[in-house]
């Protein structure tokens, strides 16, 4: 044992010379979260492949896996109501769930199983089946899981095998395409939420549908379109969402269900959740996809709107379209993708606060349940379930990206640690049925393998991302963001509040939106480069803020608007003050 005084001076040398020794508390840090982030990459690598190859063993080739029965549903279409005896000859089920894995395979590194995927698809999936589907998930799901492996497999990065890949998903992703077309066939554009894939429209089908079932169309059809270079699918999305937006009211807001012969609303309660929140997404992700100046106008006021009419606070209730009324108090689950999309146009304050509310009722449950009344601060008395939702990690993995704050790391632990506690048994993970008993439901949703996984797997290790520009559908299937895609601005743009024209021996300044890249994503471009806060923000020349003329300003990162200089010299929001 050491003296109590050689001890004594032993800690106050400790304390005053930190120079001293070679790693610096920073370091120690760093190397605590590098080394958090791989045992945590590996626990979601294991989750994944756990739900996976329990499909494959015990569901595939149908479309998803019970896994507490280790047996399968086909429930994309009505199919999953027949028992297997009763099935249509030779139907060998749509593969859903490796359809939806294929894009998290290539994200965890695993090009030889998704090769696999890709030549048993090309080999065996048949769309020529009297099956009734909806519209809206078949797309988001099935269209967007082939354009996107199509796109994968077509990226140098994953080549596949010479020669064994010559355009099949991309073949097969035109004839489903070809087999939604039907569906627009309305008095006003706007689909039905309900298709069969061999004979189209079937008679007496229901004319309702929601707003995200036919204003969440354009990313999917969008990118086929561009693909094969024939418009007729990107028109159908197109005009069916200038319909809806048509139909907003007087305040910019829209409702939830509406009638797709009349155009008339069914609904006129909504908020961002169930049946609208895909809707907001996609007119952002559209502007960035495909550079439509359109979509950013709507977007714009949708977004005003929803922040005026619907927000309190940290939460956001729904509102009646009419007279932006309050209707109902609830959180949903669903409502977790908000702050991810926030993230995205820059408002990180707003997404931070939504997004630590939803944390906490996550803890409090264990879990985040479907639907939780905020006026009785209690859970909704029916919808007590939670089927393996994705938005809260989707949301925790966007604000990682923008903030790099490790306490983000932190909740997609809790958010891991929850899941392999309260759901993962010995034929997958199934849902939950009441959060209060956590007592399991025998279906593992495809979802689970294409979002929640691929999120939380992307929050931990983003090395997939690294000189890449993806967007991701609303079912987390990568596209990317390509100059080919986008529509051209004249070559002398000028933006209508610039009160000048920029030299042409000035340095270029851009925003996220110009270069195309995520928010806050490291960009290659050599010693000095800054990274891009949000998606329109455009930093102002010098760092002091200090200016000669509106020209050296930027663009504000939360409210997009463009910076001008004061007459004291200083950029600002001087011109809406």
């Amino acid at each position: 044992m050491l003296p109590r005084q050689v001890v004594k001076w032993i800690l106050v040398f400790l304390v005053i010379s930190p120079s001293l020794f070679p790693v610096s508390v920073s370091e120690v840090d760093s190397s605590y979260w590098s080394a958090k982030k791989r045992h945590m990459k590996k626990k979601v690598h294991d989750m994944f492949y756990h739900a996976y190859e329990n499909y494959l063993t015990h569901a595939f080739p149908h479309d998803e896996l019970k896994p507490l029965s280790k047996s399968f549903t086909d429930s994309l279409s009505e199919l999953g109501n027949l028992k297997l005896e009763h099935l249509p000859q030779h139907y060998n089920g749509s593969a859903l769930t490796l359809i939806e894995s294929m894009s998290s395979l290539v994200i965890m590194g695993n090009n030889t199983e998704f090769e696999r995927a890709v030549l048993w698809l090309s080999e065996n999936l048949n769309f020529d089946v009297d099956a009734r589907i909806n519209l809206f998930e078949c797309n988001i799901r099935v269209l967007g899981g082939l354009v996107s492996a199509h796109i994968l497999a077509t990226d140098s990065a994953n080549r596949l095998v010479q020669g064994s890949y010559k355009n099949q998903l991309l073949t097969l992703a035109e004839d489903l395409g070809r087999r939604f077309l039907p569906a627009f066939d309305t008095p006003t554009g706007l689909p039905y939420a309900w298709i069969n894939l061999k004979y189209g429209v079937m008679e007496n089908e229901t004319n309702e549908t929601s707003t995200s079932g036919c204003g969440s169309l354009i990313l999917e059809m969008g990118a086929l379109s561009r693909l094969t270079g024939d418009p007729i699918y990107e028109s159908a999305a197109l005009r069916a969402l200038r319909r809806l937006w048509s139909m907003r009211s007087s305040l910019n807001l829209l409702g939830t269900t509406l009638d797709v012969t009349t155009g008339e609303w069914i609904e006129y309660s909504s908020g961002i959740g169930a049946g609208v929140d895909s809707f907001y997404e996609y007119l952002f992700k559209a502007h960035i996809l495909f550079g439509k100046e359109d979509f950013w106008r709507m977007f714009h006021s949708a977004y005003l709107a929803v922040q005026k009419y619907f927000r309190h606070g940290p939460w956001y209730h729904e509102a009646d379209m009419r007279n932006g009324k309050a209707t109902y108090w609830q959180l949903t689950s669903l409502q977790a993708f908000w702050p991810g999309l926030q993230v995205l146009v820059g408002d990180i304050a707003a997404a931070n606060s939504s997004h630590r509310e939803f944390v906490h009722v996550w803890k409090k449950f264990g879990v985040l349940p479907e639907r939780y009344l905020l006026d009785h601060l209690m859970l909704h008395p029916t919808e007590k379930y939670y089927p393996l939702r994705p938005e809260l990690a989707e949301s925790t993995f966007y604000l990682y990206q923008a903030t790099k704050d490790p306490w983000y790391l932190e909740v997609g632990e809790s958010i891991v640690n929850s899941l392999n506690s309260y759901t993962k048994v010995d034929g997958g993970f199934a849902s939950i049925r009441d959060v209060t008993t956590m007592q399991l439901e025998d279906h593992q949703h495809s979802f689970f393998l294409a979002e929640t996984c691929k999120y939380l797997y992307l929050l931990f290790d983003d090395s997939f991302l690294v000189d890449r520009n993806y967007v991701f559908t609303t079912e987390g299937h990568p596209l990317p963001v390509l100059s080919s895609w986008h529509d051209r601005l004249p070559e002398a743009y000028i933006p209508s509040n610039w009160t000048f024209l920029p030299s042409e021996k000035q340095a270029r300044r851009a925003s996220a939106m110009t270069l195309q890249v995520c928010p806050a994503m490291s960009l290659d471009c050599g010693h000095g480069c800054q990274q891009v806060k949000s998606a329109c923000h455009i930093p102002d020349a010098r760092s002091d803020h200090r200016c000669f003329g509106d020209e050296e300003c930027g663009v504000d990162a939360t409210t997009c608007r463009r910076r001008t200089c004061s007459m004291a010299g200083y950029c600002g929001l001087w011109l809406f003050i």
